[in-house]
Parts: structure tokens; C-alpha cells; sequence
């Protein structure tokens, strides 16, 4: 069985990530493998510099992330172009290990966690979809204390994603992590039993 995990930003997701896979669950990371496909020697990265120029590049032939970072910050329409070259590699190698890890551990919950997965509608398929989610005011007031933004930038950054009520409602398991982590762990306990997981 596989889920796609997913949330908004400071909902907590890499706590509940970190909790399945204590528990055994596999766990694929979007974050990690859009890292991989940047890495030197990589066709996604050639095709990267291709199109921004050898001048994204470190001396070391590893990507300048900053400088990258601050050429799509300033140039929004670039970010497109990025991202056409980025997403379908990192789509199709979530899609290969997922189901790698399936036939490999046929008893076991295979997690893939992605930031963005309900923005990306319909491109992924999984049997089913958690959210982690918690109400907008204690987003902002966790991403205020957690990167130290003003509410404005904090906001900035919310906004920036589909609205947490909405992807609640199209979720098929829901952990609201708005109170303890042991309430949030009570949630996840309550799932694993319920797949008759191990």
C-alpha cells in the first residue's frame, strides 16, 4: 500500500513523516529527490544550466543554489521554464521508487512525502492521500515563530499555497496536528492499526 503525504507550509509534516518511518514505513522524500536530479553529472542538471547558463554553476560543477534561487526570485516568469525542465523527472522517479519499494516490501506502507502534491493535480497516483493539516491562524503563528517572518511575509508564504481547508477536504485521511504531537501520534496510531500495519 502506498499514501502521498502532503500538507501546508508549518503544518507539522515532517513530524508525522518522521513518525511513520519510525515506524517502518518507507519513505520517499520529493525535497531530496529534487536535490538528486541537480546533482553534477545528472541530465536534469545539464539541462538546467543549458537553459540559465554555466554561470549557475559552482566551480566544483555543483549548482549554485543561491545564485539560481536569486535569478527565478527576480525574474518570476523564469521560474516556468525551471520548473518544465524539473518537475516531470521528479515526478517520474517518485513514481519508479514507489513502486520499486512496493514489489521490494509487498507488507509494508510505502510514504511519499510531498510538499506540493495536490497542487500538481492529478499527475501523481496513489492509493490514497493524508494531509497534516491545522487551521491558517496557527500556520502563521508556527511559521512566525519557527523562520522568524513578519505576519506579512508569513502570509506571503501561505498564500503562495492551495488553501489547508481545501486540501482537507479532498484528503482521504486527515492528521490534525493543531494540538500535542501526542495527539497528533494518537491520530497517526489510530491509521496504522486501521491498515492492519505491523
Amino acid at each position: 500500500m502506498n499514501i502521498g503525504l502532503t500538507g501546508g507550509i508549518a503544518t507539522g509534516k515532517s513530524s508525522v513523516s518522521a513518525w511513520l518511518s519510525a515506524k517502518g514505513a518507507k519513505l520517499i522524500d520529493a525535497d531530496l529527490i529534487a536535490r538528486e536530479v541537480m546533482m553534477p553529472d545528472h541530465p536534469v542538471l545539464a539541462q538546467v544550466v543549458q537553459r540559465f547558463g554555466a554561470d549557475m554553476l559552482q566551480a566544483d560543477g555543483t549548482l549554485n543554489r543561491k545564485k539560481l534561487g536569486e535569478h527565478i526570485f527576480t525574474h518570476p516568469e523564469e521560474r516556468k521554464s525551471l520548473e518544465e525542465i524539473t518537475h516531470p523527472a521528479i515526478r517520474e522517479l517518485i513514481q519508479t521508487r514507489t513502486l520499486e519499494l512496493e514489489q521490494q516490501y509487498p507488507d509494508t506502507l510505502v510514504v511519499a512525502d510531498i510538499p506540493l502534491l495536490l497542487e500538481a493535480k492529478g499527475v501523481y497516483t496513489f492509493d490514497q492521500i493524508m494531509v497534516v493539516y491545522v487551521p491558517q491562524s496557527v500556520q502563521l503563528e508556527r511559521l512566525i515563530a519557527r523562520d522568524g517572518l513578519t505576519e506579512e511575509q508569513a502570509w506571503k508564504r501561505i498564500n503562495a499555497q492551495m488553501d489547508i481547508e481545501q486540501k482537507k477536504k479532498v484528503a482521504d485521511i486527515v492528521i490534525d496536528n493543531s494540538g500535542t504531537l501526542e495527539d497528533t501520534y494518537a491520530q497517526l496510531e489510530q491509521f496504522w492499526q486501521s491498515k492492519g500495519l505491523s
